[in-house]
């Protein structure tokens, strides 16, 4: 068969802002850029990001970048690379100013200035007040960088293929990655697209759990070419569960509205955050309140006729505030749930929302993977955002550090990718084994005949996890988890699509899709069982502690065999000293 082809420097698969910020820089340095996309790069998920960008410009209270690194790497409960999270949190404000200059409408104070809100796991060492450090346009900041984003993308030439599905990536004989394989939903064909560089920026994989904060399209594709190519996923345990999900559906209430001044209640109308983390309260990081909640309603707390949430008051607000501030949250409660937030508290849950792990990558962007001498780049293959693993977020991400580390670390990446094409001026020789690999891989979903269904499988696999992968965890529940995902991975091996035409089919997408996911949730479940103490999102009923003796190190899931390995965390930043671990307490 033969195959259509293009050739470009660099080859960004996925338009969020993380591939967005990069394909920018190198668009700007005069490099052909392709981004492909299976959504229009507008729809891509950072647009559903709520409440802000966290950056110590000091608008609203005293703060500086310290201040800002110290609570990251408390956040993270000291499974952060510290080189790593200085050097985002010190490119913090240039970003935030950069990032106003593209276009960037974020709100404003009464003095001109951006608007800055309190979020969770920010500082109180400023007179006793919360730090105040999210930058915010309202509470859609997300759809207002991706669409500036895009725009300045637009302006500088960046070649789109909207609506393409990355098959595999294509690496020679000798490790290099030399682009991927894509098909064009429209047309059923696939398309060779070599590159010099190629940089993965698919998102997170929330769909693995029923009830999620996640688009469709948040399916861990590029985890998963990653994890087929021989590369490792790291610390893919912690997955991070919102505090404030819709109760029962999952949409994503931005912690903003605690940061405006809202607060949770139970049944017995007692805000209960005051006994689980008894200064920052409500503003504790997004694990500790959500095993709070967890916590309440399985005592017997929660509120409704079945017992199964919490009530989120922002009633006392006032209208004008709720509507000036929260304007998309409003319209989301309205909704779904036919309420008006401004007159009755919100019913909410934890629900999956971040993935914390991902392709490990040092602060360049670069995919690094362990050899006997530490540890080395694979030769043009990069990664940023919600798939990579610098890792600035460790067992736990503060809430307003997801879009600072699309911006920081895309444009960081974009840095490096420019030196390296100045290094390497010419595509390699093609290697013709890796891509009739991945064409076998395409063609796999050409065999006919009876067999399951893909939304079967995916609903069963989303339910195992949810059920034995959730917020609480222990070493018997994981087991059957894992028992019970191996065997959806066997009668994977069963599924038949009905559908065999070209033309937009959805089924082959959702069948491929599905595929990345069962991956991507076999290494959860691992690595999760692995580790065997409790730290960040990661919650051991059976293991409650922190072990830093033995646990301060990250893992590393091989698809081949279900290998797990273990890396030391990197405790040394770039020119200060040290955060050492101690007791994490808010």
């Amino acid at each position: 068969m033969t195959i259509a082809k293009r050739q470009f420097d660099t080859l960004v698969i996925g338009a969020g802002g993380g591939g967005l910020r990069a394909a920018l820089q190198l668009a700007q340095a005069e490099a052909s850029v392709a981004v492909v996309s299976k959504v229009f790069p507008t729809r891509s998920h950072t647009v559903a990001a709520q409440g802000g960008m966290n950056a110590a410009l000091a608008n609203v209270l005293p703060d500086s970048w310290h201040w800002h690194m110290y609570d990251t790497v408390k956040g993270s409960d000291y499974l952060g690379d510290q080189d790593a999270i200085e050097y985002m949190c010190r490119s913090a404000s240039n970003l935030v100013v950069e990032l106003e200059h593209a276009g960037v409408p974020f709100s404003r104070l009464d003095n001109g200035k951006i608007y800055q809100r309190p979020f969770g796991g920010q500082s109180q060492n400023f007179g006793g007040d919360q730090a105040a450090r999210t930058c915010a346009a309202a509470d859609r900041t997300g759809h207002a960088i991706l669409h500036t984003l895009y725009q300045q993308n637009i302006r500088a030439k960046t070649h789109f293929f909207d609506e393409y599905f990355a098959i595999d990536l294509i690496k020679d004989q000798e490790g290099f990655i030399l682009g991927a394989l894509v098909l064009e939903i429209e047309t059923g064909e696939p398309l060779l697209i070599e590159a010099k560089t190629t940089l993965l920026a698919t998102g997170g994989a929330g769909q693995l759990f029923r009830t999620n904060t996640n688009a469709h399209i948040n399916t861990g594709d590029g985890l998963a070419m990653a994890l087929r190519a021989g590369i490792p996923v790291q610390d893919m345990e912690f997955f991070q569960f919102h505090p404030t999900g819709i109760a029962g559906r999952g949409m994503l209430i931005t912690e903003g509205a605690r940061g405006e001044g809202g607060y949770l209640i139970n049944k017995d109308g007692e805000r209960f955050m005051e006994r689980y983390a008894p200064h920052a309260r409500d503003l504790a990081s997004r694990d500790v309140v959500s095993r709070a909640i967890a916590t309440e309603v399985r005592e017997g707390r929660g509120c409704g006729s079945d017992g199964d949430h919490v009530l989120l008051k922002l009633d006392h607000l006032g209208r004008e505030v709720l509507y000036k501030r929260l304007p998309g949250i409003c319209d989301t409660v309205k909704m779904f749930l036919h309420i008006d937030p401004a007159e009755e508290a919100i019913p909410v849950f934890p629900t999956a929302h971040y993935t914390m792990g991902g392709i490990p990558t040092d602060r360049h962007g670069r995919v690094i993977v362990p050899v006997a001498q530490g540890q080395e780049s694979i030769p043009g293959l990069y990664a940023v955002g919600e798939c990579a693993c610098v890792s600035v977020h460790g067992a736990n991400r503060l809430g307003g550090n997801s879009l600072l580390d699309i911006v920081v670390f895309g444009r960081a990446a974009g840095n490096d990718i420019i030196d390296y094409l100045n290094d390497n001026r010419y595509h390699r020789p093609l290697d013709h084994d890796s891509v009739e690999q991945a064409m076998a891989h395409l063609q796999r979903w050409d065999q006919k005949g009876e067999g399951e269904s893909v939304p079967v499988l995916k609903k069963e696999l989303q339910t195992t996890m949810e059920n034995y992968c959730g917020v609480f965890r222990s070493e018997e529940i994981l087991q059957q988890g894992l028992d019970k995902v191996l065997q959806l991975e066997q009668r994977l091996q069963a599924v038949r699509l009905k559908d065999h035409s070209k033309i937009f089919n959805t089924a082959r997408i959702e069948a491929l899709e599905l595929e990345n996911l069962m991956d991507i949730a076999i290494a959860t479940v691992a690595s999760a069982l692995g580790r065997q103490e409790s730290r960040g999102a990661h919650s051991r009923i059976d293991h409650p502690d922190r072990d830093d003796q033995r646990w301060l190190k990250h893992s590393l899931y091989y698809k081949e065999q279900h290998r797990l390995d273990y890396k030391p965390v990197t405790l040394k930043p770039l020119t200060v000293d040290s955060f050492p671990p101690k007791e994490r307490v808010y």
